[in-house]
């Protein structure tokens, strides 16, 4: 990594925010300043996080985001690099972060399956999303497995019959629409054995819910969202 792009990088890493964000806002700045011109490698994920101190899933994520926007190009086997026309495209809206997004669910979603469950009964529209899931995951479709993802999450939040809630469901239900979570999960759910996984625990969920198991829906609904991270490589 050349002096003047760790200078850059390592001058926005100080500042306020996630570390993700932070690190793909010193990428977009290196590249319209010039430092990293169209055609450029960038340094290996591990040269990143070496020389800027911070985890590789930080590195990770930033470096995707850029790839969504068009800003960088991935070659099998060669790296990443600088696209042409990325100078341009470094003011362009992006997609909002995954880790951001995990961890508003956080925060979220565990409470949210808590009272549902205080307010249970039987949902045909969530067990119908469920049998959406386990069809898509057995023919491997991921466009499908992200649409019933996002709506069975979506459907948790209107069984406690809070328009509040649901109205923030919608929100989260948009961002879990974007290219760059799109992109995330499917690779996620690509390694055999884990769509068998998120479909048990969104089950379990569901089951607690419908019992009218507070506590175990709220556990089962962190679990989940913890693995998720996880899987992602987000941690």
């Amino acid at each position: 990594m050349s002096q003047s792009i760790e200078a850059v990088l390592g001058r926005w890493s100080d500042g306020p925010g996630p570390l993700h964000r932070k690190l793909s806002e010193g990428l977009r700045l290196a590249i319209e300043w010039g430092h990293l011109p169209a055609g450029e490698r960038l340094p290996s994920e591990r040269d990143l996080a070496r020389a800027l101190e911070v985890g590789r899933a930080s590195v990770r994520e930033a470096i995707a985001s850029l790839q969504v926007a068009g800003i960088v190009e991935t070659r099998p086997g060669s790296g990443s690099f600088v696209a042409a026309g990325a100078a341009e495209r470094t003011r362009e809206a992006h997609d909002s972060s995954p880790s951001d997004l995990l961890e508003a669910r956080a925060l979220l979603e565990p409470r949210v399956a808590r009272l549902a469950a205080r307010r249970a009964r039987p949902d045909a529209e969530a067990e119908a999303l469920m049998t959406a899931m386990e069809a898509a995951a057995a023919s491997g479709d991921g466009s499908a497995w992200n649409d019933c993802d996002r709506r069975f999450h979506r459907r948790i939040a209107s069984l406690t019959g809070n328009p509040v809630l649901v109205a923030l469901a919608d929100h989260v239900a948009q961002v879990m629409d974007e290219p760059l979570w799109q992109r995330l999960r499917d690779e996620s759910i690509a390694v055999p054995g884990r769509a068998t996984i998120h479909i048990a625990e969104h089950r379990m969920i569901l089951e607690a819910i419908v019992e009218g198991d507070a506590d175990a829906a709220e556990l089962f609904a962190d679990q989940h969202i913890r693995r998720v991270r996880r899987y992602m490589n987000l941690d």
